[in-house]
């Protein structure tokens, strides 16, 4: 039987191709979703998708951020569209929600111990990417050391790692792997304000990194985008 691992699950692509990633490398994954209070609530619909079709068990977790604001996909705060490259580069936007991965990767580590497992797979990115802080590789290797003072499981010696594949990756690259693993693009979405029908907006940071990415990659972008941005 192959060994348990927690992929935190968002419904984006970087997240299906860590699910990808994970049972490629011989694990059975449990997707986990954080229900967070999020605008773009089409991730959580998606992330639904992506765990039937890879034939995984998903968990969601309950965790409302809205009740601390400070992000504009928590809070009544506009969604910044039509950043050029290096204004999406130059700074921490809105769209960062207060300490988010700190929270998931709690979250996810609790998981996998709870289960018995010694991975967890979180689709980071510190290339292309909005600046978060966290999701770069020192608030990663952080985190691990504070995990195994924090769990049974690591002051026993059965640390629970947390992989981080795509840390170093362009999304180019990201899709180019994903498209070799089988990883179906059309059931994710990245958007951070979608249309009441789920369209993409193609104009926020998260679809211009997305489109720019299948764009190098030079393979066609599944996403259904609103009409203007065609």
């Amino acid at each position: 039987m192959n060994p348990p691992a927690v992929v935190l699950l968002s419904g984006g692509l970087d997240s299906a191709t860590c699910l990808a990633i994970a049972k490629r490398d011989g694990l059975a994954p449990v997707g986990l979703a954080v229900d967070y209070g999020q605008r773009h609530r089409a991730e959580l619909m998606a992330a639904q998708r992506i765990a039937e079709a890879a034939n995984v068990d998903l968990r969601t977790i309950c965790v409302d951020l809205r009740a601390i604001g400070g992000s504009a996909l928590t809070a009544d705060i506009e969604v910044p569209k039509d950043r050029s490259p290096d204004q999406i580069e130059s700074d921490i936007p809105i769209t960062y929600v207060p300490a988010r991965n700190l929270i998931f990767l709690s979250l996810a580590i609790a998981q996998a111990e709870a289960l018995g497992a010694r991975a967890v797979y979180i689709g980071v990115n510190q290339l292309d990417y909005s600046g978060y802080p966290d999701c770069r590789r020192d608030f990663v290797e952080a985190f691990q050391a504070a995990a195994n003072l924090a769990t049974k499981a690591g002051r026993e010696n059965r640390a629970i790692t947390i992989r981080h594949p795509l840390i170093d990756m362009t999304k180019a690259e990201i899709i180019t792997l994903g498209t070799s693993l089988g990883v179906d693009y059309a059931m994710t979405t990245s958007c951070y304000d979608p249309s009441p029908e789920g369209l993409a907006c193609g104009t926020c940071d998260a679809c211009r990194l997305r489109r720019a990415g299948f764009e190098q990659a030079n393979i066609p972008d599944p996403t259904r985008y609103v009409e203007h941005t065609r």
